[in-house]
């Protein structure tokens, strides 16, 4: 096997010459390149993202199948919507939008998760993504509470395709909150899909399921194109994710 090394202005190679399923690694595409605002955007353009921990060289991911949210199957178990609602009404609860994106992506990167020693949010990912949010690319959803930031996340935007990054609580559920809350923004503004990358038992019990490479690359190629979302988040959206679910057929 064989790892393209990327150079400062190299464009990416096709996704289909990605690693597969009989390789150590399936999904990794490629090496180096550098974390530049273009290089970023280029790479969220055609379904990759880069993933690695500190010390290795950059390296470019694009897995098959792929994981995504549909936003209208988000599931709202019956303790999140009682958390939701308890939330919304609370007069010191709210969802501030791009408040301290490079203190959510420090947040993300100082969970500890399980199976997981380190993370890949080094210093110069934070500082790559933060250039990434200056240039409109990258946004943060987070969960206040009594003017202290318990949980929030991270996401990647290009038109309206969405891709999100990771997330962090530091209480129950504050981090779903977030999500809820992305959701209920997604849905509000016609955006289908949440990129969430890789397969996890925590993003599936919440409605999150695979998809073919090829479909999820279709669907980016023509949410990009779109108009970029309104980040501003309007209390009113929480009724996207608050209704009753529909009775069962």
């Amino acid at each position: 096997m064989t790892l393209p090394w990327l150079g400062p202005s190299d464009p990416f190679p096709p996704v289909t010459s990605a690693w597969d399923g009989t390789t150590p690694a399936p999904g990794l595409l490629a090496a180096g390149g550098g974390l530049g605002v273009e290089r970023l955007w280029s790479a969220y353009a055609q379904g990759i993202f880069p993933w690695y921990s500190e010390g290795q060289p950059i390296l470019w991911w694009s897995p098959d199948p792929r994981m995504v949210l549909e936003v209208a199957r988000f599931r709202v178990h019956r303790s999140l919507r009682q958390t939701l609602r308890r939330f919304r009404l609370a007069q010191d609860s709210e969802i501030r939008i791009d408040f301290d994106f490079p203190g959510v992506m420090a947040a993300c990167a100082a969970t500890p998760r399980p199976g997981q020693d380190g993370t890949w949010i080094g210093s110069d990912m934070i500082a790559a993504y933060t250039r990434l949010h200056e240039a409109g690319h990258a946004h943060s959803v987070e969960t206040w509470v009594g003017g202290r930031r318990l949980g929030g996340l991270y996401a990647v935007a290009i038109g309206r395709a969405v891709f999100g990054e990771s997330m962090f609580s530091l209480v129950p559920d504050a981090s779903k909150i977030a999500l809820a809350a992305l959701v209920a923004l997604c849905r509000a503004q016609g955006v289908r899909y949440i990129d969430c990358q890789q397969n996890t038992p925590h993003l599936a019990r919440l409605g999150a399921c695979e998809m073919p490479r090829s479909t999820f690359l279709a669907h980016v190629a023509r949410a990009r194109q779109e108009p970029p979302l309104d980040w501003r988040f309007e209390p009113l959206y929480w009724d996207e994710v608050l209704r009753p679910a529909p009775a069962a057929a």
